[in-house]
């Protein structure tokens, strides 16, 4: 007698997959389905609260700095900068990671490489000043 095998497709929905993975997609790098807040980012310039922690840093500049809005999600492997973090230092971020509202996240792909570099601390406004008149 021949016994009928399925594919893997064909096997039914685990009755605990949804309690256990709710959103499976969540953090999927890959096309454009999904909400996209980030494409209406804000600025450094447009949030009052972060003028002092930037003190440093012209109008200008912190039109430049972008931000990821509250409720985005953040890119899985991407590199973000966290301008609440008093250590300003780099990470890299899961895909079950999201933008809350005690949090300001500068991605990297969206800022100026001098200006990446100040926030991180790694030269200074003089040494980005003499970077782009020489």
């Amino acid at each position: 007698m021949t016994e009928k095998t399925g594919k893997p497709t064909d096997r039914q929905q685990d009755e605990w997959q949804q309690d256990l993975n709710p959103d499976p997609m969540a953090g999927q790098n890959f096309g454009i389905a999904g909400s996209h807040p980030e494409k209406a980012a804000l600025s450094a310039y447009d949030v009052k609260e972060l003028h002092q922690h930037l003190k440093e840093f012209t109008n200008d500049e912190l039109r430049q700095i972008t931000l990821l809005p509250h409720g985005s999600r953040l890119e899985q492997n991407a590199t973000y900068l966290d301008l609440m973090d008093e250590d300003r230092q780099p990470f890299t971020a899961m895909g079950d990671m999201e933008a809350t509202p005690e949090h300001w996240y500068v991605p990297k792909t969206e800022v100026d490489y001098l200006i990446w570099n100040r926030l991180t601390g790694k030269i200074s406004a003089e040494e980005a000043r003499q970077s782009t008149s020489a």
